[in-house]
């Protein structure tokens, strides 16, 4: 039985072979060629049926297509293995860093900075301040979140109490504080104060003084930049004035201002030849 599809072109082929029929009987008067040729198109169309494209019509209109290799990409794609970003801890609990010594390197926020420490904009955390690292949980300002410190003390504790203030080293020495009323190791200069202005006009020994405050040890004294400003004032020693009209203060400026777009060009032609080098 042949499909409903292959029919309508059949049905075509077999009016038209009549219609063939009835011209070649009009025309040919012979019997016998109307006959013949009849017989040839139902033969080609006996045939037609027994073939064995017409009797699966789905191998003559249907196409199949066949990868010829695999896509582009696909055969590497399971086998990367790219190299290790050397995440997580650099320094343990209890070490020595300086300001700038990584501690954690990490891809978000697993621990967070504490006390004298940083988190860079990678989520890095590094030591602010030199001192001994800690890895610690404070309740008290978030429940979850763990927190990584510097102590200045080997046997310090994080976290300090509430409200109490963050300790920073300051670059700064702890030295004890000498009370006032010691005498030994006291400096044997004394500082003269003017009566006139106010200000401090020099030194003498402790000996000659007559009035003044003894400096402690490791000081010195100094005069202050505005009064050595206006040391040439009261020498009496004044500068020019600026005249606008002399030329040859003006030719002097324009020269040197030449001297340097030369000195400035030179260098940039220095460059370039450089670069050209390289390459």
């Amino acid at each position: 039985m042949l499909q409903p599809r292959l029919l309508t072109p059949l049905r075509a082929l077999g009016g038209a072979t009549a219609r063939s029929n009835n011209f070649i009987n009009r025309l040919i008067p012979q019997q016998s060629q109307a006959q013949s040729l009849l017989s040839r198109t139902t033969s080609a169309l006996r045939l037609a049926q027994s073939s064995s494209i017409l009797s699966n019509p789905l191998l003559s209109f249907s196409q199949v297509r066949h990868a010829s290799h695999s896509a582009q990409g696909a055969a590497n794609k399971h086998s990367r293995d790219p190299a290790g970003k050397r995440l997580g801890a650099k320094r343990t609990g209890g070490e020595y860093v300086v300001p700038g010594c990584i501690i954690f390197r990490q891809r978000g926020t697993k621990w967070f900075p504490g006390e004298n420490c940083a988190m860079g904009r990678d989520h890095t955390i590094y030591a602010a301040e030199a001192g001994y690292v800690r890895y610690y949980l404070d309740p008290a300002r978030h429940r979850d979140r763990k927190y990584i410190g510097i102590v200045f003390e080997k046997d310090g504790k994080l976290p300090t109490p509430q409200n109490a203030p963050t300790r920073r080293k300051l670059n700064r020495i702890a030295v004890p504080r000498l009370p006032e009323n010691v005498e030994q190791g006291q400096s044997d200069l004394t500082v003269v104060v003017s009566e006139e202005t106010g200000s401090m006009v020099g030194s003498v020994t402790a000996v000659d003084a007559q009035d003044g405050k003894q400096l402690r040890p490791g000081y010195m004294w100094r005069e202050a930049n505005w009064s050595i400003g206006r040391a040439a004032e009261k020498a009496g020693i004044t500068a020019a004035p600026y005249d606008r009209n002399d030329r040859w203060l003006a030719w002097r400026k324009r020269q040197a201002k030449a001297q340097r777009a030369i000195q400035m060009k030179s260098l940039k032609n220095k460059k370039k030849a450089s670069k050209k080098a390289k390459r």
